[in-house]
């Protein structure tokens, strides 16, 4: 890649929209309310505004290696809380995809040196999971059934935090756990029951 080219393509970018909003960029720095957090994986394939629909201002993202929460993360927590706190927004989206390299990455016994702690996270999903992604014979399909599970528990670790409990209590705040199809271009609603997981953990991990 010329890495020239994508100073040409800012420009255009400018360009088109100039063109068809001429206060654009104006709009863009009078700031943001975006009503979205999206929680989702680095890779190249997977842009969390366009699978949307979205545009700049309307979804606050945060994208990370098989997009995961981990509560020791203060990169990922700091997104959380400014999002769900300060821009306050309604919904808070985890969103994995099939073939995601992360999660098979961590599905393998290679040593992979800076990243076994990471993935170790993705590990312990399959541990939790184990009887059910031992009997799938199929390896993609075991693969795929992992991203979707790896999503939930990451939707449950947000559910855990004291910034999500808060803004569920105070404004109906809603966490979703999305898997993007790469092979169609479809969003899959996994159908997070946010009330039932909030219930079942709120023994443990009620905070006020």
């Amino acid at each position: 890649m010329d890495i020239d080219n994508v100073f040409k393509n800012n420009e255009s970018w400018i360009k088109e929209k100039l063109a068809i909003e001429p206060d654009y960029f104006e709009k863009l720095g009078k700031g943001q309310t975006p009503e979205l957090l999206y929680i989702g994986c680095s890779d190249s394939r997977v842009t969390a505004e366009d699978l949307m629909g979205l545009g700049p201002g309307e979804v606050f993202v945060h994208r990370n290696i098989a997009n995961m929460v981990v509560g020791t993360d203060s990169n990922c927590m700091s997104v959380v809380n400014y999002a769900v706190t300060h821009l306050k927004v309604d919904h808070v989206l985890v969103c994995g995809h099939y073939a995601c390299g992360g999660v098979k990455a961590a599905m393998e016994s290679a040593d992979l040196g800076v990243l076994n702690g990471w993935l170790r996270n993705i590990r312990d999903v399959y541990r939790m999971h184990k009887d059910e992604l031992n009997a799938i014979e199929c390896e993609e399909k075991k693969y795929d059934r992992l991203v979707e599970l790896n999503v939930k528990e990451q939707c449950v670790n947000l559910i855990k935090t004291a910034a999500v409990q808060k803004a569920y209590r105070e404004r109906g705040l809603k966490v979703h756990g999305w898997v993007f199809d790469v092979h169609t271009g479809k969003l899959i609603d996994l159908k997070i029951d946010f009330d039932k997981y909030l219930k079942d953990i709120m023994e443990i991990y009620h905070l006020d």
